[in-house]
């Protein structure tokens, strides 16, 4: 989604705080000379420095362009300061880290943001620092974020999030473990198919992830849907899972299902359509996830709703959202394929977190989980909502970390 913002003679614009002669230019110059632009990124970068004034990274054809100002339309603005960026381009300091302390704002492509330690540091940057890949996975492009070394963990977000929702967990179980966030098919920048996405669906896809970058067996985190996934794969590829960690992971729907008939008639392509809806109204309902939403900066939540909008607002992106909200309301409950009766039949070690302030996979679906599931650990973290990593980081690691080093 481009960012407009003010033209290269407004404010920030050439020369604005002495930019034309701050150091910061020209170690931006150097760096881009010598690097390049990875092979496949067009976008403009917009870089708002304070006390040092504003600039713009123009990436295509494999260069890398710096230029005083800021024009009309970028895909992205980050806005920083000139020790942090610096520290960054230079490879002192990790660009993801400085975004989760605060001390990197982004507006728009939040994904391209989140590949500046890649792109400025492809070689020398240290292992738990995220770098960006992709590869195809049953004919789908799938990008992903990957950060450190050890036993494999893979990170699955929720419906209509991205893998930077999991970039807490990230960055937390990178000290020691290979970590891999991809963005899940029909989100974010991952292909979007026109097809059902259903668990079953995931879950051949994650499997073919697994065997794409040489993974045999792993350990799988997942939020809300990518819960969901991960329950799906442990209970049709046991021999890949190692543990589940699920974070509020949505099951079947086994009250409030009078609409099922409704919603098998309401086929997800009408998305094609474009749906009306504004940035402020995204945020509301992103915080409306957390107990208490002003435990998140505001910027937080313009970065998330931005993601959000850039995915939802192509016909594909709508496609795929509804398309997944549907399937997670019409499964069935019960019955030879139905959710609650298969869920017994896991053998993988499983850890449940609710949320106590969990609207959205409210916490008394756990004592159906117990019932299913008596050897699993049940976690009820107080005072939560719907996103653990972000509104309790230190608790929600390390029950996972907890839960990992365990013996099986």
């Amino acid at each position: 989604m481009p960012v407009r913002d003010s033209a290269v003679t407004g404010p920030g614009g050439p020369g604005a705080n002495g930019s034309s002669s701050h150091p910061i230019g020209g170690l931006l110059r150097d760096r881009a000379g010598a690097l390049g632009a990875p092979a496949g990124l067009t976008a403009v970068l917009a870089l708002d420095v304070a006390d040092a004034g504003s600039w713009t990274a123009r990436m295509h054809d494999g260069r890398i362009e710096i230029d005083e100002g800021i024009p009309e339309r970028v895909d992205v603005r980050v806005t920083t300061t000139a020790p942090t960026l610096g520290d960054v381009v230079s490879g002192r300091r990790s660009g993801v880290e400085a975004f989760l302390e605060g001390d990197v704002l982004v507006r728009g492509n939040l994904a391209i943001a989140l590949r500046l330690d890649s792109i400025f540091n492809p070689d020398g940057a240290p292992k738990r620092w995220p770098r960006f890949g992709e590869v195809h996975v049953r004919g789908m492009r799938t990008a992903y974020l990957e950060a450190g070394e050890g036993f494999p963990v893979v990170l699955l977000h929720g419906l209509g999030a991205t893998n930077a929702s999991m970039l807490p967990t990230m960055w937390d179980l990178a000290r020691d473990h290979r970590v891999i966030a991809p963005d899940l098919p029909g989100f974010g920048d991952s292909a979007k198919p026109i097809r059902a996405y259903d668990a079953a669906f995931f879950a051949r896809w994650l499997g073919g992830l697994l065997d794409k970058l040489g993974i045999d067996r792993a350990h799988l985190v997942g939020n809300s849907l990518g819960g969901r996934v991960a329950l799906e794969m442990g209970l049709r590829r046991s021999d890949r899972v190692d543990r589940l960690a699920l974070l509020m992971p949505a099951p079947a729907f086994i009250r409030g299902r009078e609409l099922v008939r409704v919603v098998r008639w309401l086929r997800p392509e009408l998305a094609l359509v474009p749906v009306p809806i504004r940035h402020p109204q995204v945020v509301r309902s992103i915080r409306s996830m957390f107990a208490r939403p002003s435990r998140l900066p505001r910027a937080w939540y313009d970065a998330a709703a931005d993601e959000f909008l850039r995915v939802f607002r192509t016909p594909r992106g709508r496609i795929a959202f509804f398309s997944a909200a549907r399937q997670i309301y019409l499964e069935e409950p019960h019955g030879d394929r139905g959710f609650w009766d298969r869920l017994p039949t896991l053998d993988r070690p499983a850890l449940f977190l609710w949320g106590e302030r969990d609207w959205l996979v409210p916490h008394r679906f756990s004592r159906h989980v117990e019932r299913a599931l008596p050897h699993a650990r049940s976690v009820l973290i107080e005072d939560c909502g719907h996103v653990p990593q972000y509104e309790h980081p230190e608790r929600t690691h390390g029950l996972i970390r907890e839960f990992f080093g365990s013996s099986s």
